[in-house]
């Protein structure tokens, strides 16, 4: 009786549920590198690299723990290069008589899982993902006859359940959420510690060398490359922000600086979202920091509302929306994503300020991603399915039950307000007060109209105003009407006039993309 455990790239945790229900006498854990989870976007050569290495070193952990493991290398000669395949031919390798794997976080993914058994004949169970702190039919039965699905909301319900951040019944620090304290622009001269680098060993070398063989033409920078690629790497990342950024990440966490790509942020996510950390233990170290009194808990609650609330706020929203959540498009936008969203190649400073950091890194952070990448192609009228595409493709901790929602929901509002009460549009101000990218932009933020003018500035109204008949009764939105509506017809048609030139003027999709 030979039990197979197929174990995907975004499974790297030594108690996942297969791994628990499985015998280590009987049992064999199948890991695979395939070209078809590799190119069915075109992934970062860094989020490549990271996954490689990260399920190379967990294979080697897992044998030293006493599995037996199947590693299939993407440059195997007789890998199949998809997963319906490589289960294939491991259940006929070893003579399996079941499967059991576990859930995967992708609506593709888990159709694969299900024609498994069909395929090999063999009996497979497909098992919970319990490595979230809510079950898919708990967020279901939350989410069952609400009007509307309030984050705040869910992340309480959160805090409750799990006990973080409470004391008995009542929200540590006497409040629920202290965001009104995290929005504090840059200061001019901070200092900003330098993030944990871990060279490469002789398993990340090899992979590296693999990505730049294979995939050498994929956007990003591929080296310097200094990932966390180990669960032992990543514990002493988790220990170095709690130390040295989370102190002040809650006042500087919405912060953008030029030639600064990390701020006081914790980058934790990509080794969370692989599995090599959990949310629990992530959430649980930030709390004892706070008990300990070494950190604020305007901070501790940002970092952990982003993990225990918002995490798995987006996770529950994949699951009840379904598989045809990423062809909603609420404005009916239908504008291709600008080359330049992969070159890099614009004098708006802070659209490229965030590309350089993506290419960089294989990470921006929240606000980089949310108020200028995403905002600027919803203002555009970018069509949903590419810059969701193409969020997928850049980021390390990009999978689609946590992309899919931040960017058709939150970031384009194309889901038409399942997820959020009204679109995340911003103009030139905002960008203006939170970054310093502006001062040395070419264009003046100050400006609406003219050849100096921010392009944020026109796009945002012309936004407004060609969507009136979707938004024009949203109450969060009245207050911005009001303000168009103060604008004489002259000025209007001059606002949108210029939009319309901006537009105009974008370059295609990038050739290759």
């Amino acid at each position: 009786m030979t039990c197979l455990v197929p174990l995907l790239g975004d499974q790297l945790s030594a108690g996942l549920a297969s791994l628990r229900a499985a015998d280590k006498a009987d049992t064999i854990v199948l890991m695979m590198e395939v070209a078809a989870e590799a190119t069915y976007v075109p992934h970062h050569k860094k989020k490549i690299a990271f996954l490689f290495s990260a399920m190379r070193h967990f294979a080697d952990a897992l044998r030293a723990a006493g599995w037996t493991v199947d590693y299939v290398a993407l440059d195997d000669p007789a890998n199949g290069q998809d997963f319906d395949s490589e289960v294939a031919r491991a259940a006929g390798r070893h003579a399996a008589t079941r499967i059991v794997t576990v859930e995967a976080g992708e609506w593709r993914v888990i159709d694969a899982q299900q024609r498994w058994g069909a395929l090999t004949g063999l009996p497979c169970t497909i098992l919970p993902d319990d490595r979230f702190l809510f079950a898919r039919a708990d967020f279901a039965d939350w989410a069952h006859n609400r009007k509307r699905l309030v984050m705040e909301d869910f992340y309480r319900l959160m805090r409750r359940h799990t006990g973080i951040l409470m004391d008995g019944i009542a929200p540590a620090g006497g409040q629920w959420n202290f965001d009104a304290e995290n929005r504090k622009p840059p200061k001019k001269g901070m200092a900003y510690p330098p993030l944990p680098a871990f060279a490469p060993d002789a398993i990340t070398l090899g992979v590296l060398d693999l990505v730049a063989a294979r995939f050498g033409a994929n956007f990003g920078e591929l080296l310097p490359f200094a990932h966390a690629v180990t669960r032992d790497q990543a514990l002493l990342a988790l220990d170095d922000f709690i130390r040295h950024r989370l102190p002040r990440f809650g006042d500087f966490q919405d912060a953008m600086v030029a030639g600064e790509d990390h701020l006081f942020h914790s980058q934790l996510s990509s080794a969370m979202n692989c599995g090599v950390l959990l949310p629990l233990e992530v959430c649980q170290a930030a709390e004892a920091a706070y008990r300990a009194g070494t950190v604020p808990i305007n901070a501790v609650e940002g970092f952990i509302r982003q993990i225990l609330g918002w995490r798995e706020y987006v996770r529950g929203i994949h699951w009840i929306a379904g598989p045809d959540y990423t062809a909603r498009n609420h404005f009916a936008a239908t504008r291709d994503l600008p080359a330049f969203y992969w070159t890099g190649e614009t004098d708006m400073r802070c659209l490229g300020e965030a590309v350089g950091a993506t290419s960089r890194h294989a990470h921006a952070h929240h606000i980089q991603r949310l108020m200028v990448l995403g905002n600027f192609a919803m203002l555009i009228g970018t069509d949903p399915v590419q810059i969701h595409e193409w969020f997928l493709a850049v980021y390390d901790d990009a999978y689609e039950w946590v992309e899919a929602p931040n960017v058709i929901g939150m970031s384009q509002f194309a889901d038409g307000g399942l997820m959020g009460s009204k679109p995340y549009a911003g103009g030139g101000a905002y960008i203006n007060r939170m970054s310093d990218y502006c001062g040395k932009c070419r264009y003046n933020v100050k400006q609406r109209t003219g050849p100096d003018a921010c392009p944020f500035n026109s796009l945002y109204w012309d936004f407004l105003a060609r969507h009136r008949d979707l938004l024009g009764r949203n109450n969060r939105l009245l207050r911005m009407y009001d303000g168009w509506d103060r604008f004489d017809a002259a000025e209007q048609a001059a606002i949108r006039a210029q939009a319309d030139g901006f537009m105009a003027g974008l370059p295609g999709k990038a050739e290759g993309y």
